[in-house]
């Protein structure tokens, strides 16, 4: 199930998971409220061009989520959230599941080029189905992609 839900099967035999407690310091820094308000703070409402609101997250979850839950995660009072939790704030946001939980590196920066391809349909498609792949086949697939754009860089000189 960890496999399909996009973060490494250990993560399951951890011993912080299911303790319910609050976060140390050290780990909320690069935790899954940290990672969660980054998003908040990189991703915008395409319709106001300003940072969604808890509730429109909630919204968003399509009721996987209440505001209550959305904030108790953002600000870490909810130490240990669910799965389904973070699989429906990681869908919302429209980022894989792993994003927040990778504990042990840290998450990769959400500049604007990134977030500005994550919103186009077919490439956060291509992204999805790819991230499922072996290794050896993501390595196939990129160099197929960057076959492309030489070919687009070629034609139009």
């Amino acid at each position: 199930m960890a496999k399909a839900m996009g973060f490494p099967p250990e993560l399951w035999f951890q011993e912080d998971l299911g303790s319910g407690g609050e976060l140390p310091a050290e780990r909320l820094s690069g935790g899954i409220a940290s990672r969660l308000e980054h998003l908040f703070e990189a991703i915008r409402n395409p319709k106001t061009g300003e940072p969604y609101t808890n509730a429109e997250v909630a919204r968003m979850s399509a009721g996987d989520l209440t505001e209550g839950d959305v904030e108790g995660i953002r600000t870490g009072k909810i130490a240990d959230p669910l799965v389904s939790q973070l699989a429906a704030l990681a869908a919302a946001f429209g980022v894989p599941p792993s994003y927040l939980l990778d504990r042990g590196r840290e998450p990769p920066v959400l500049d604007e080029k990134v977030l500005e391809t994550l919103t186009d349909e077919t490439a956060g498609e291509i992204l999805r189905e790819s991230a499922r792949l072996p290794e050896r086949e993501k390595r196939i697939v990129l160099g197929i992609v960057r076959q492309f754009s030489g070919q687009l860089g070629a034609a139009e000189r």
